[in-house]
């Protein structure tokens, strides 16, 4: 990706970040203990996982050997993400969202100083610079999700879902990796409607027998496992299909715990497109 695409991209980044911080300004601050749908996390987990991260980031983009270091010392991931929590212990909400800005802040810096061309290290394989920035997005958006839903909130969608619905699809094969299934070789056809009604987004064969069809919102909250593919108005045809949105991950790790059938049952659908 060249270094104008990477800035368009760092913009994206960065409204996404700001899109969620508008909405949690003004929240009293016993919103903050929240609980989210994630089990165990708060309102204030969910903003210290993502500044601590991007931190993390930051420090994989801008010094390779140093992340390594620290990812290679980690003797149990999924307890050192559980742990992240107790960095934000006595920081206010507000503290909270400063600390985020400075770390999303450092870390664009340091992604627009990088060499676009170096692929970034990470706790799975590395991936390219341009990645790494749209997972960060994805995350941003995934966990803001947990946020809106617990606070009852209104977030528009925006056409930046379209970098949260590309890595869902090529994510296709860790989904099922993951899980411990072969990866399908049947084609699956891919084809949403834009938040804003002027498009669609299409991956695939568009003569493929399987397919996903609906709303980009809708296929990126299944994805990034926010909601039950039934809690969708998503149509899913053809079994691979079926199977894929039954445990599709657009996040590295082990599989993920996702959401119960009829946990949210199309409440976010009254919202109208940004």
């Amino acid at each position: 990706m060249s270094k104008v695409d990477l800035v368009s991209l760092a913009v994206d980044v960065q409204a996404e970040h700001d899109a969620l911080v508008d909405l949690l300004v003004s929240v009293p601050d016993d919103a903050w203990d929240v609980a989210t749908p994630a089990p165990r996390w708060s309102v204030g987990d969910q903003i210290t996982h993502l500044a601590f991260f991007d931190g993390i980031t930051r420090l994989a983009v801008a010094d390779h050997a140093e992340f390594e270091r620290l990812r290679d010392g980690i003797a149990d991931l999924q307890e050192y993400v559980e742990g992240v929590s107790e960095q934000g212990a006595g920081r206010t909400g507000k503290e909270k969202l400063q600390w985020w800005a400075d770390e999303r802040r450092a870390l664009l810096e340091a992604a627009l100083n990088a060499d676009p061309s170096h692929r970034v290290p990470w706790f799975g394989p590395s991936m390219s610079l341009a990645s790494k920035l749209t997972a960060r997005l994805m995350e941003t958006w995934a966990h803001g999700q947990d946020v809106v839903d617990a606070l009852d909130l209104n977030r528009p969608p925006s056409l930046r879902l379209k970098h949260v619905a590309r890595i869902g699809v090529l994510a296709l094969p860790n989904s099922f990796l993951v899980n411990g299934l072969e990866v399908p070789q049947i084609p699956i056809r891919v084809s949403l409607e834009a938040p804003d009604g002027q498009g669609t987004w299409e991956w695939g064969d568009s003569a493929a027998a399987d397919s996903v069809e609906g709303r980009a919102e809708d296929f990126c909250l299944v994805v990034t496992q926010r909601r039950h593919v039934q809690d969708t108005s998503l149509g899913v045809t053809g079994e691979t299909a079926t199977t894929w949105m039954g445990i599709a991950q657009a996040f590295a790790g082990p599989p993920g715990e996702g959401r119960k059938p009829g946990q949210f049952p199309h409440k976010y659908q009254e919202a109208s497109p940004a």
